[in-house]
């Protein structure tokens, strides 16, 4: 028999723009949520524009930036723009235990699928926003990407080298934080409505959610008023703390030591060195003062390790150290794969692409993957027939009306170049 998954039964309209809000619906889904997201080919989520794209060739069913975002979801198309469109997502809402609104505000209630007129369509819906600054505010309006969302949380300022400019975040930081809140917020909000039988309205801004994430520098200003600066790979309470230089072509490993006493175990690991026995490294305050020298002479012992050769030796040792893997190593590192964490599935179009599991695991009701990303669109006769009850003749009326959307509705500057 089956094993029953945790949310099983619940069910989720998922108004997904970018990946926050798809994150969270995804991990909803793969612990057994029905969930059914809406876009339209005219406006497709823009997670399907974005690199890396099946053999390098754009389609908004070719990218695998969209497909890890959407494992065991159902697509729908549906234009939002048109009054039987909106219909049929009232109707939606109706069926619907959650709703997940993922646009700039002010979206969804031009469309009238706001809080408000959703629970008017369903009293007891709950109904989750999230962008980078929240619902209200003088910066309510203001766009842009997780990048920039992470530069304005402060993540930017603290990220490079003390004589250099900031660096912009290249993974969206905040995009990583935000969802598992968002998760935690829907997990309580259901036990609310189990327990009250009351909906709720979640109002979530990204960046707060990320600000959240650097608290120790947040307390230090608040405290002793010291503004955190950059300072590369270092830290002001450990030493060495960088990456290394190992065997081949840009082939790194980390080393962190929190105190003197595993200092004396890295010098031991290393063959104690002539020089790791001088005074001027024997404390922590000594070896901060004579940082760029002391990571120039580590770097003279590890270049001659591989990686993991390096990391496994000074784990050995007792020393943090941890090899700066590869995605090619990453995908076949064998701790990952006797987690099975990454899960082959059959996608329409890409074909067999592997995607990630949960990185958490419930034992009683643990996460599925059962379904590969949907095409844009690729369930629509299963969710208007079966889910919304549409008859034949509905459906044709609304791809005449173009309501249901087709790859033929796909804009000229979305669509792939030919060669």
């Amino acid at each position: 028999m089956a094993t029953k998954q945790i949310l099983e039964g619940i069910k989720v309209a998922d108004f997904a723009w970018m990946a926050v809000s798809g994150q969270a619906t995804r991990e909803l889904a793969e612990h057994g949520a029905t969930v059914i997201h809406v876009e339209s080919h005219k406006r497709p989520q823009l997670l399907r524009v974005n690199a890396s794209y099946k053999d390098g060739i754009p389609g908004l069913d070719r990218t695998a930036f969209f497909a890890t975002y959407a494992t065991n979801k159902y697509g729908l198309s549906l234009d939002l723009t048109k009054p039987k469109g909106r219909e049929v997502a009232r109707k939606l809402v109706a069926w619907a235990d959650l709703v997940n609104d993922g646009y700039t505000p002010g979206t969804m209630a031009k469309l009238g699928l706001d809080y408000e007129s959703c629970r008017q369509i369903k009293p007891d819906i709950i109904y989750y926003s999230t962008c980078q600054f929240g619902q209200k505010g003088p910066y309510r309006l203001l766009s842009g990407y997780g990048q920039q969302g992470a530069a304005y949380a402060g993540f930017s300022y603290l990220t490079g080298w003390h004589d250099r400019a900031p660096v912009l975040l290249p993974n969206a930081y905040g995009d990583y934080i935000s969802p598992w809140y968002l998760c935690s917020m829907v997990l309580a909000a259901l036990n609310y409505r189990r327990r009250t039988g009351k909906g709720i309205y979640l109002d979530q801004a990204q960046i707060e959610a990320g600000i959240s994430f650097w608290g120790p520098g947040i307390l230090d200003y608040t405290v002793n008023r010291r503004i955190p600066t950059r300072m590369g790979n270092r830290d002001p309470r450990m030493s060495p703390h960088a990456a290394f230089p190992c065997l081949g072509d840009d082939r790194w490993v980390t080393i962190a030591v929190a105190n003197d006493g595993e200092w004396q175990a890295l010098r031991q690991a290393m063959g104690d060195p002539q020089w790791a026995g001088e005074p001027r490294f024997a404390t922590l305050l000594g070896r901060k003062e004579n940082e760029d020298e002391l990571e120039h002479l580590i770097g003279e012992w590890t270049k001659d390790y591989s990686p993991h050769q390096a990391m496994v030796t000074l784990q050995a040792a007792g020393i943090a150290s941890g090899a700066v893997q590869t995605c090619e190593e990453l995908f076949n590192d064998p701790q990952v794969k006797h987690r099975r964490h990454f899960v082959p599935l059959e996608h329409r179009v890409i074909g067999v692409h592997h995607y990630n599991a949960p990185a958490y695991r419930l034992s009683k009701t643990p996460g599925l993957l059962r379904r590969a990303a949907p095409c844009l669109g690729q369930d629509n006769e299963f969710i208007y027939k079966e889910i919304l009850g549409y008859s034949d003749d509905d459906v044709t009326q609304f791809l005449l009306d173009g309501v249901i959307t087709t790859e033929h509705d796909i804009p000229d500057v979305l669509k792939p170049k030919k060669t």
